[in-house]
């Protein structure tokens, strides 16, 4: 009888420690979460919702126009940032305004659509051209009038391999219902 409950406990404790190891390796290698501080990706992500990042997105294939990113800041990497992928590698990123007067990113002289900006962008600070080195992406954020991106940044463009992974999901941080 003894015999038979140190058993049942050991694999109990066993499953259990699976599971912590399985859900260490799963944040480690697989996806994380991250809680987004600003608004420089509003209206696509809000102050204080929660991203899902795949970490192995990236491993098969490479980075595209338009993927939001988790990395570290490039002038300061104890801080990550979320931005989206404007640049990519051998292009050139410039910002003007257009025929109509309003501010508009071109890419190799194409003016970029983005449906995804929160508002106008206000034409303020560097405007390039700039043009992105292989290997290197120029990231901006949706609310360009407040995202601190690749425009003001000394490191103008992040490296490939310091992205850590691409949001996936985001959901909304949900602490009133504790």
């Amino acid at each position: 009888m003894q015999k038979r409950v140190l058993r049942e406990i050991f694999s109990w404790t066993m499953v259990f420690v699976i599971a912590f190891g399985l859900a260490i390796f799963i944040n480690k290698v697989i996806v994380y979460k991250v809680k987004i501080p600003s608004g420089s990706m509003e209206n696509t992500i809000m102050v204080g919702d929660k991203v899902i990042t795949f970490r192995l997105a990236y491993l098969f294939s490479e980075p595209k126009r338009g993927d939001i990113v988790v990395f570290p800041f490039p002038d300061n990497e104890k801080e990550d940032y979320i931005k989206r992928i404007i640049g990519l590698p051998g292009e050139t990123v410039e910002i003007k305004k257009d025929e109509d007067n309003l501010v508009q990113v071109y890419i190799d002289g194409e003016p970029l659509d983005e449906p995804y900006l929160k508002e106008a962008m206000i034409l303020n600070g560097n405007t390039g051209p700039y043009v992105v080195p292989e290997g290197s992406y120029f990231m901006m954020g949706d609310n360009r009038n407040v995202s601190a991106d690749s425009r003001v940044w000394d490191n103008k463009f992040l490296h490939r391999d310091k992205i850590d992974g691409k949001a996936i999901l985001k959901y909304p941080d949900f602490e009133w219902i504790y």
